[in-house]
Parts: structure tokens; sequence; C-alpha cells
């Protein structure tokens, strides 16, 4: 028999992190636990490309920063560095206002009304980010998350001969040595696909498995999209091309962002935009929550529909009026018979 692989009824909000959930970049508190300049590193960071092409190499700007982070292990200024050390680290990372009460209340918001429940209506919480992942678990919003794509980092890296090997010794006091995953711009859609075919709740499902719409975990028009600026466009575009909703962030006290994101929704790139505050009474979580409830009312209408359409309706007397129809079910119509499948 022919079904559905999902419901279709999850909604799901994705964000970006440094500059929309933070006001900083999440990197700041292990470079003061480390006593290390953050300036002088970023600037580093931002002339390694051209420094390496005048020596005739090519560097993926992307992945830049987290060669230079390993740099910095293995020349001393970071020695020691670990993942247990980086997920320490995210526990001081500092929110805007509002965050993270913001994403366990707005997971309520799928409930505010009968027909919601009815339908079990839920939302969902990702974030999508070129930060590190540990840093990410280890902040306060990690518990109201649902997935993290982000950077991450080995260490005890496998040697040659490990295949003839049976067990691998692991040091306690082990440093990061390579990168593990690279979550880049553009890279980022590759996650929001993963979302949105479920692939990241179905191991079985590969992201570049050809699926019907209707087979797909989080159709785009359940999702909403969050994040402060240009890098974001391709995401923007993925999301809001396909039917969802995309939404930019500003810091209040930076002008020249508020000019940056009414740009891009003159452009088209965005639905609208608002300030990095997720108090209650914020215009961005008004907004955020009149679009959530859209979307519910939108899977409420959908839902019933595909009832009404595949449920047939039971047979009527030909040409009866309706004081007859309502008199022959009274008298002629068996009881146990009024229900036909």
């Amino acid at each position: 028999m022919a079904t559905t692989l999902f419901t279709q009824n999850t909604i799901a909000c994705i964000w970006d992190f440094d500059k929309t959930l933070i006001p900083d970049y999440m990197q700041s508190p292990l470079f003061r636990r480390y006593g290390i300049d953050e300036a002088t590193f970023w600037a580093e960071t931002n002339q390694l490309a051209a420094r390496y092409k005048e020596r005739g190499y090519h560097l993926s700007p992307e992945i830049a920063y987290l060669n230079h982070l390993l740099t910095y292990v293995h020349e001393g200024p970071l020695r020691g560095l670990n993942n247990k050390i980086l997920f320490e680290c995210g526990a001081d990372i500092k929110f805007y206002a509002g965050l993270p009460d913001f994403f366990e209340r707005s997971k309520a918001y799928v409930q505010d009304r009968p027909e919601y429940q009815k339908h079990e209506i839920s939302l969902e919480h990702y974030v999508v980010s070129t930060g590190i992942a540990p840093m990410v678990r280890g902040s306060a919003i990690a518990p109201q998350l649902d997935g993290v794509w982000a950077c991450e980092f080995i260490e005890n890296p496998l040697q040659p001969g490990f295949l003839k090997q049976k067990e691998f010794p692991l040091e306690a006091s082990a440093e990061i040595a390579q990168i593990g995953m690279v979550i880049d711009n553009t890279t980022k859609t590759r996650a929001i696909f993963e979302i949105n075919k479920g692939t990241n709740k179905n191991p079985a499902i590969d992201v570049n498995s050809q699926m019907a719409a209707e087979d797909r975990r989080i159709p785009f028009q359940n999702m909403i999209y969050i994040a402060d600026g240009p890098s974001d466009v391709p995401s923007f575009s993925v999301v809001k091309g396909n039917g969802g909703k995309a939404f930019a962030v500003y810091n209040p006290a930076k002008p020249e962002e508020f000019a940056q994101n009414d740009r891009l929704r003159q452009s088209g790139r965005i639905d609208h935009y608002g300030p990095a505050d997720y108090t209650e009474a914020s215009s961005t979580a008004q907004w955020v929550r009149m679009h959530i409830h859209q979307i519910c009312d939108r899977i409420v209408a959908d839902r019933e529909t595909a009832v009404s359409l595949k449920a047939s309706k039971p047979p009527r007397h030909l040409n009866a009026t309706p004081e007859e129809e309502a008199l022959g079910r009274a008298k002629k119509i068996p009881k146990q018979a009024s229900f036909l499948e």
C-alpha cells in the first residue's frame, strides 16, 4: 500500500549563530581563556589567503580560521586545546536579549490553538553555523536545539596502518589536530536540504536522493531561516525561493547593519528584517510568532482538505426532499449500516 514517508506537520526555524543569536563571534570566550588578542587573530586570518597566494598556495577562505586555530595549537598559544575545552568555553557565550528563553517559548506557539494540537504540529530549532560545533553544544541554548551543523575538529587522528589495529589508544590530554567538518556559507545549503529531506532523522535517506515533495520531512514552506547578513544569501535564496520565509536581524547599536538588511529586503533576498532582540514584545519575536501561526494555519488547512478529498460521502436517496431523506434515514436504514467503507 502506497504511503508517504513523513506527515509534514513539523515547522523548522533554522538559525545562523554569530551576529544572529549573539552580538560577538563565538570564539571570544576561547581567546579570553587563553589570553589571546582577538583582533590580532582575526586580522591575521583575513590576510592568510593573500599571503599564501604570494607563495603559490591557494587557500579556501572558509577554512582559513580553522587552519589558523590549529597553527595556534601547534605553535603554543593554544596548546592543550581540545573539544572538551571548546565545549566548556561555550558556556561563556553571551546571547542577545530574550535568549535562550525565546526558543522554549516559541515551541509553545504551535500549541496556541486547539486545531494545532489536533494535528500534532511541532516546532524544531536548528543552528547552521560556520562556527565551532562543540561551542554551540556547550552553550546555554543547546538544550532547545534539535540539531547543530557547524565546524568540528578531530583529536587523536588515526595513524598509518590503522586498518591492521584492533585497538586505538586515546590520550586524555589530546589536542585538536585535524579538521573534521567544515560548514561554510555555501555548504549551509546542504544542511538545509538535510533538514528538508529528513536525512538528520533517518540516516537511510541520502541528501542527494531524489525525493518527491510530499515525501520530504519538512517542506521548505514550513521553514523560517534567520540570519544576519549578506554571507547568508545562499541560504536565504534556497529557503525563500522554495516557499519558505527569510528573515534578517541586525544589532540595534549598529546603523550600518540596519542599512545592510534594508538593502537585502529591497533586492528581494529576504522577506523582512528586525532587531536582534528576542524579548516577547520585540518586533522580531512578534514577526516570528505571526509566521509560525500562519504556517500552522496552512498545515491545518492542507491536512483537513486532504481528509475531505479522501473520505467519500455516504450514499443519498435520489431526488428525495430533505424531509423524505431524513425520514428514510430514521425508518429504513439500520443504524449499523450508516457508515460505509
